[in-house]
C-alpha cells in the first residue's frame, strides 16, 4: 500500500540548486534510511517530505487518513508542561483513556466516573499499553514524570519527543538523527524496538549499524540525483560500489567516443545538414558524460607529527567526585605509544569529566596526572566551534595554522586540508554562519587537526556528521600515528578505529576491556547470570574475563528481585479479581467504594514494584 508519493520536487536557494526532478514513493512496511552529504539538501528534502517545508516545484501526495509523526533534531515542546502532561497531550486515543482512568483512581468516591473509565480501559484492552508506555519512558530515562519541559536538557527533550511519537503509534514515522543524545544502551534498545515493531520509517541517521539492522531500503541523494537500494546498509555499500564501477566504465567509453566525435567536429564545414546538427547535439551530450567526475575524497595523509618521548601520559590513583556522585576512584593507567582507546558508558558516568581532567581543564580530587614533555593534545569537545560574525571558512582554520607538515619534506596547506574534508574552494570562502550544523562540526575537526597534535582526544566527534564525512575521518584516524582517545556512541566508528575500551560502569568503576565494541557486546551477551538451582546436574558458567562485582546483583538484591516477581503475580491476581467484581455489576454503592480504594492501592503497589523490578533488571544486564 502506497503511503506517500513524492513527485518531481525541486529545491534551491538563490542560484544554488540542491536538487530537482526528485521522485520516489514510501510504501507500507518500508523502513527507509536516507543518506547524503551534509549541505547537499538532506534536511531540506526530509522537511519537504514531512510537510514542514514547501518545494520550489513538484508536490508530495499523502494517502487519506494517514497518521504521520516527525522527530526533528530540535523538538518543539511546550515548556510549561510536565513530562507526563506532554505524553498525555498527544492525540493517541488509548493514552487519553489511560489518563482518564488514572484521574478516576484519584477520586474513588465518584463511582460512576470510575466505572466508565474502567469499562473503557477494558473495552480497548489498554492495560498492556499502560505497561508499554511506562517501559518506554523507563528505557529513555524519563522516570520523573512531574519534571517540567523547561527544566530538561537538550538530550532529555529529544528523548521525550521520541517517547511521545513512539506512543502515538503513527502509520508513518519520520526521524532526523534519532540516535543523537541517546547512550549506547538506549540506541540498542531503540534499534531492537524498530526492528520488531510494525512501523513504516523514513529516517536520516549516521549510525551505520542502525541502518544495517533496521532498514530494508537505503535512498541516497548524491550530486542532485536520487539512488535507491532495496536492502540494508551492507547491500547499499556493495551495490553502490558496483554502480560507481559501471559509471566509470560508461565515462571511459564516453571519453573515447568524445575524442572520435571531436575529430569529426573539427573536420566539418560551417554549413551543416539536419543530420549533422542532430549529431552535433549528440556530441554535446557525450561531452557532458565524458567530463563527469565523482567528487569523492579520500584522506591519505602521512603526517609528520612531533616526536613522542618515552613518557606520554600517566594517571596515578586519580579520583573525582561531585557531592555524592563518584566518577573516578583510584584509577591508574600508563599510556603507550600508538594506543587507540574507546570510552563507553551511560550518560553521567564521568566520560567527559575524565577527558577534561586529562587535558587540565578540571583537576582531580586526589592522585596525580603526569603528561610527557613532548605531548601535544588535540582536543575536540562537544561544545563545537565559536562563530564570529562575518568570518569565512578559510579564515577560521588559518587562526589555528597554515599547514600540516608531512613526511619527506612535504606539507598540506589549510586549503588542501579543507578540500580533503569536503570543503571545495568555493565553499571555503562562504561565511561560517551559512554552514549547516554538520559542516560546522567538520570545520571544527579541521581546526583541531591543523594544529598537528600527537595525542588526539575526540569527545563525540560523530554527532551531526554525515556518512561520507565519517568515512573521511575514519580514514584519517586509521593513518594517524599518535595516541587516540575517543568517546562515541557510534558503534561502527568505534569498531573501526579503537583497539580496546575503557568501560565506565558508574560509581567510579572503570574497566579496561581488551577489544572493540562488538567484541565487548559479544562478551556481555555471552555472560549468564548466576541463578541458584535445586538441580545438582546444572553447572554455573564462569566468565573467563575478570568482571566487576558491583555491576551484578548482590545476594540481598537477588532475593529482592525474586520476591518482587512473586509479589507482582499475587497483586495482578488480586487486581483481576476486583476488576471481575466490577465487570459483573452486582455491587452496591458501599461495596463499590471499598473495592475502588482497594484497587487503587493495588495499582499503586504494582507500579512501585514494577519500577524497582526494572531497576534490578537493568543492573543484571550490565
Amino acid at each position: 500500500m502506497n503511503y506517500v508519493s513524492v513527485e518531481n520536487i525541486a529545491k534551491g536557494f538563490g542560484e544554488r540548486i540542491l536538487f530537482k526532478n526528485i521522485s520516489f514513493g514510501i510504501n507500507e512496511g518500508q523502513k527507509i534510511g536516507f543518506v547524503a552529504k551534509n549541505g547537499t539538501g538532506k534536511t531540506s528534502l526530509l522537511d519537504i517530505v514531512a510537510g514542514d517545508e514547501e518545494p520550489d516545484e513538484g508536490q508530495v501526495v499523502y494517502r487519506k487518513n494517514l497518521k504521520v509523526a516527525f522527530l526533528p533534531q530540535e523538538p518543539n515542546l511546550d515548556p510549561a508542561l510536565t513530562i507526563e502532561q506532554t505524553i498525555f497531550a498527544s492525540d493517541n486515543d488509548i493514552l487519553q483513556v489511560i489518563n482518564t482512568y488514572e484521574k478516576a483512581l484519584l477520586n474513588p468516591d465518584d463511582v460512576e466516573n470510575y466505572q466508565q473509565a474502567f469499562e473503557k480501559m477494558d473495552a480497548i484492552n489498554a492495560w498492556d499499553f499502560e505497561t508499554q508506555y511506562k517501559q518506554i519512558l523507563f528505557k529513555l530515562k524519563l522516570e520523573d514524570l512531574t519534571k517540567k519541559v523547561s527544566e530538561l536538557s537538550g538530550g532529555q527533550k529529544k528523548r521525550l519527543a521520541l517517547a511521545n511519537i513512539l506512543l502515538s503509534k503513527p502509520n508513518l514515522l519520520y526521524l532526523d538523527e534519532p540516535t543523537n543524545h541517546l547512550d549506547l544502551e538506549m540506541i540498542e534498545w531503540l534499534e531492537e524496538y524498530f526492528a520488531k515493531e510494525n512501523f513504516t520509517l523514513f529516517m536520516v541517521t549516521h549510525d551505520r549499524y542502525f541502518l544495517e539492522n533496521v532498514c530494508n531500503e537505503i535512498i541516497e541523494l548524491e550530486n542532485g540525483q536520487l539512488y535507491s537500494y532495496k536492502g540494508n546498509y551492507a547491500y547499499y555499500l556493495a551495490n553502490k560500489e558496483a554502480r560507481i564501477i559501471n559509471e566509470q566504465i560508461t565515462t571511459d567509453k564516453a571519453k573515447q567516443l568524445y575524442k572520435k566525435e571531436l575529430d569529426w567536429m573539427r573536420r566539418q564545414p560551417k554549413a551543416r545538414t539536419t543530420k549533422s546538427k542532430s549529431r552535433i547535439d549528440d556530441f554535446y551530450e557525450i561531452k557532458e558524460r565524458a567530463h563527469k567526475r565523482r567528487n569523492d575524497h579520500e584522506v591519505q595523509l602521512e603526517i609528520n607529527m612531533e616526536r613522542m618521548g618515552s613518557k606520554i601520559l600517566e594517571l596515578h590513583k586519580i579520583s573525582k567526585r561531585f557531592d555524592n556522585l563518584i566518577l573516578l576512584d583510584q584509577f591508574e593507567y600508563v599510556f603507550k605509544k600508538g594506543e587507540r582507546i574507546g570510552i563507553i558508558g551511560k550518560n553521567g558516568t564521568g566520560k567527559s569529566t575524565f577527558l577534561n581532567m586529562i587535558t587540565g581543564a578540571i583537576p582531580p580530587d586526589h592522585g596525580k596526572i603526569v603528561i610527557g614533555d613532548t605531548i601535544k593534545f588535540g582536543y575536540y569537545t562537544q561544545s563545537g566551534i565559536t562563530i564570529k560574525e562575518g568570518q569565512k571558512v578559510i579564515d577560521v582554520i588559518r587562526e589555528f595554522g597554515d599547514y600540516i607538515p608531512l613526511k619527506k619534506g612535504r606539507q598540506i596547506s589549510a586549503q588542501q586540508l579543507l578540500e580533503r574534508f569536503l570543503f571545495d574552494r568555493k565553499k571555503q570562502y562562504d561565511f561560517v554562519e551559512k554552514l549547516s550544523g554538520g559542516e560546522r562540526k567538520r570545520l571544527y575537526l579541521c581546526t583541531v587537526l591543523i594544529q598537528n597534535p600527537n595525542f588526539l582526544i575526540l569527545d563525540e566527534p560523530t554527532n551531526d556528521l554525515d556518512i561520507v564525512t565519517l568515512n573521511v575521518l575514519e580514514n584519517f584516524l586509521l593513518d594517524f600515528p599518535g595516541c587516540l582517545i575517543v568517546v562515541s556512541h557510534d558503534r561502527y566508528f568505534m569498531d573501526k578505529i579503537v583497539d580496546h575500551l575503557f568501560v565506565f560502569r558508574g560509581n567510579g568503576v572503570i574497566q579496561d576491556f581488551p577489544g572493540n565494541y562488538t567484541d565487548y557486546r559479544i562478551y556481555e551477551d555471552s555472560k549468564e547470570p548466576e541463578v541458584k538451582t535445586s538441580d545438582p546436574t546444572e553447572t554455573k558458567v564462569k566468565n573467563t574475563w575478570k568482571k566487576d562485582n558491583k555491576a551484578a546483583l548482590s545476594y540481598n538484591e537477588q532475593k529482592e528481585f525474586n520476591k518482587i516477581e512473586r509479589e507482582l503475580k499475587k497483586l495482578e491476581l488480586q487486581k483481576k479479581e476486583i476488576e471481575n467484581l466490577f465487570a459483573e455489576g452486582n455491587l452496591d454503592e458501599e461495596k463499590i467504594n471499598t473495592e475502588s480504594k482497594k484497587l487503587q492501592k493495588i495499582i499503586q503497589e504494582i507500579e512501585e514494584n514494577e519500577m524497582r523490578w526494572f531497576e534490578l533488571s537493568e543492573k543484571m544486564e550490565e
